[in-house]
């Protein structure tokens, strides 16, 4: 099976759009989008959780990541295979993804910062890559 939304003719910055309208409507009091040359790299936005009060998510789609896996699969054609399209694809499956935990926060009765939680900002940065750059053990696997 080919990578998702590898044919997309989107634009990022339209995908972005609907990433931004998605949000407002699910309530966002704030939203920032990052550019690096005129391209969008990062959306973030501050949002009300009925568990933890206000809180900040960040996240940025892996365009690289998604380029490699646009190469590497035999199933897309070589035209497919560009930055360009590396972004397109890159934030269209951000998007499906989001609408995807905003539709099994509803469904599921989940609070959405339990789905977000590897977004969620804690002092500069997302709390994974915090989790990670720490080398913390914040979970220990069950004895």
């Amino acid at each position: 099976m080919a990578i998702l939304n590898y044919t997309t003719k989107i634009d990022a910055s339209k995908t972005v759009g609907e990433i931004q309208a998605m949000l407002a409507k699910k309530g966002a009091a704030s939203i920032r989008i990052d550019y690096e040359k005129g391209v969008p790299v990062a959306v973030e936005f501050e949002t009300d959780t009925p568990t933890l009060g206000r809180q900040f998510y960040s996240y940025a789609p892996r365009v690289e990541g998604v380029l490699e896996s646009l190469k590497r699969d035999p199933q897309v054609p070589a035209r497919f295979c560009d930055l360009e399209q590396a972004h397109r694809v890159a934030w269209r499956i951000e998007k499906d993804w989001l609408e995807a935990q905003f539709a099994k926060s509803e469904a599921m009765r989940l609070p959405l910062e339990r789905l977000m939680l590897p977004y969620m900002v804690m002092g500069e940065r997302p709390l994974y890559e915090a989790m990670v750059e720490s080398h913390a053990k914040m979970l220990e696997a069950p004895k």
